[in-house]
């Protein structure tokens, strides 16, 4: 079994020094596309716009990136996939050769364990909520067979353009072997379609998203505690990144397990106490909520104001304290978005059109 691994994660180090070699030109383009299919874009950037433009699909956005994230990590501590930054240098598979040269950049050195890539599975899971509700809204009024046709390929093609996009781009950046980011790119369109025929998220209460929330850290951190009581320490990856990335500078702990939990967690409690709140009803529900124009400025004013909100950073020097804050900061997000940016343009058109009268 470990000889077969080395002989999969010996040809992912070719094709990450393929690509480091051939496309170095492209550094920048691999950090953006990493950085353009990091989750909290779907939550500070097409959340909002998919919210206001076709609210299912938002809210289904937030679901499968947080459950896709969650499942993530549970994949991760049961497979204990390495990285190749860090794989090339502790495996005896080259003992015989000379180690090959594998560049690190800002974003290489990620604390988790590698498979399935988290990157590819959110970017699959998100696109693929994204296509299959533009098919909805661009095809169920659509008559001629040849539009259909071309609209369905097109998004579609889109889609795996983005998803080969992100694989390679991990890959480069050493982040990834090319096996995680596939397996990445399949649980995320799981994920997705297994949501297509859930829909009880729609309507789920308060109390619903306040269960789900508990039961998705208790989980998490329960079967963390179990392995721990036998001698498994889930942690291991933090360790190996910080004994060989090449720069300590790179190590963030946003990157950690936990951390990354407690983010997606906090968005999911966000959404469920912004759609459960007054704010939300008495804003949006109402006629003036179905307005265009009244949709169109509650997705530029959320924009603008998580771009700022988003400059925030929790204080890192203690860990429970960064954790925490990540939590509330994420729990903001939604909330803002859903319940507090339309409550107060609802409350400053409706002040306008009482002046005009």
């Amino acid at each position: 079994m470990e000889s077969g691994m080395d002989l999969i994660h010996g040809s992912g180090i070719q094709m990450v020094q393929y690509l480091q070699t051939s496309y170095k030109d492209s550094q920048n383009l691999f950090l953006f596309i990493s950085f353009a299919a990091d989750l909290r874009n779907t939550f500070f950037v097409f959340f909002p716009i998919w919210f206001y433009l076709c609210e299912s699909v938002g809210i289904k956005l937030i679901w499968v990136a947080v459950i896709g994230d969650w499942l993530n990590l549970v994949f991760k501590w049961i497979l204990f996939g390495q990285r190749p930054y860090w794989w090339v240098y502790e495996t005896t598979f080259y003992s015989n050769s000379s180690v090959p040269v594998v560049e690190q950049f800002p974003v290489t050195c990620e604390t988790g364990p590698g498979s399935p890539s988290g990157h590819a599975m959110g970017s699959a899971g998100v696109y693929y909520v994204m296509v299959t509700a533009l098919l909805t809204l661009l095809l169920q009024k659509q008559q001629q067979q040849l539009k259909k046709w071309c609209a369905h390929s097109l998004l579609w093609m889109g889609f795996w353009g983005v998803q080969v996009c992100v694989c390679l781009s991990r890959i480069f950046l050493a982040a990834h072997f090319p096996h995680q980011v596939i397996t990445g790119v399949i649980s995320g369109m799981a994920v997705a379609e297994a949501f297509n025929h859930l829909h009880l998220i729609y309507k789920a209460s308060l109390k619903q998203y306040v269960y789900t929330t508990a039961f998705l850290f208790v989980f998490a951190l329960g079967f963390y505690l179990f392995l721990k009581a036998f001698g498994v320490d889930l942690l291991w990856s933090v360790e190996k990144a910080k004994r060989w990335c090449t720069d300590d500078k790179w190590i963030h702990i946003d990157t950690t397990p936990f951390a990354g939990l407690l983010r997606n967690l906090g968005t999911l409690f966000g959404l469920g106490l912004a759609l459960s709140s007054q704010l939300y009803t008495d804003s949006c529900k109402g006629e003036q909520g179905q307005r265009l124009s009244f949709k169109l400025g509650c997705i530029v004013f959320s924009l603008i104001v998580l771009h700022l909100f988003d400059a925030f950073k929790p204080p890192a020097r203690n860990e429970l304290l960064f954790y925490f804050l990540s939590f509330c900061k994420s729990a903001a997000v939604p909330l803002t978005a859903v319940a507090i940016i339309p409550y107060c343009l609802f409350h400053i058109t409706r002040t306008h059109d009482k002046k005009i009268l």
